[in-house]
């Protein structure tokens, strides 16, 4: 028999077990069925939580172990507040295992559309260089520009669970756009200078 067992199952299982004889008989000794009954039910919980503990190696299932996998993981979030609810908390030990950083405009668009912000595009700023400069163009600046880039928020999702905003920032009343800030800042490559303007997008 393979898969889970029920203590019925580990029951029967047991009873073809016993050895030959009038002393094993369930039948003449009642005693005996209870012993068996008992330990079919053990081994059954057993068989149970065996098969739990295999769902909690995958943070897709995990339930009970969620506080560690946060440890393992440094979770939860301290850009998402201090207080999440237990779906954000499994889904944030989901997220932290399969992450994988990047430097692209379209990784910094996702983590603000991650947070409500479903109209957020990046500008990205230059410095004058002899043959690319022109008068009038936009987003035109000092050398340093080209370190520069601003993300553009749009207008936030008003409605709807969103992870890490709706529970992790909003419930507990702090800054809404706090989270957004803290993760962007904490992602951006170490030689950038990153604004978020929150204007509504055109």
């Amino acid at each position: 028999m393979g898969g889970l067992r029920d203590a019925s199952q580990y029951q029967s299982q047991l009873r073809a077990l016993l050895p030959a004889g009038p002393a094993w008989d369930p039948e003449l000794i009642p005693e005996l069925q209870t012993i068996l009954t008992g330990l079919a039910q053990e081994l059954a919980r057993i068989d149970a939580r065996a098969f739990d503990l295999i769902n909690e190696m995958d943070p897709a299932s995990v339930s009970e172990l969620v506080p560690d996998w946060e440890r393992v993981m440094g979770l939860p979030d301290p850009c998402l507040g201090e207080n999440p609810a237990f779906e954000d908390r499994r889904l944030a030990v989901r997220e932290r295992l399969v992450a994988v950083g990047d430097q692209s405009r379209a990784y910094f668009i996702n983590i603000a559309i991650r947070q409500g912000y479903p109209e957020s595009r990046i500008t990205e700023h230059r410095a004058p260089r002899f043959g690319r400069s022109r008068f009038g163009s936009a987003h035109f600046g000092t050398w340093s520009a080209q370190f520069m880039w601003t993300l553009n928020s749009g207008p936030r999702r008003r409605l709807g669970r969103r992870f890490g905003a709706s529970f992790w920032g909003e419930r507990f009343g702090s800054n809404p756009s706090g989270a957004l800030e803290c993760v962007i800042r904490r992602s951006a490559p170490a030689h950038t200078l990153e604004f978020i303007d929150y204007g509504v997008s055109n």
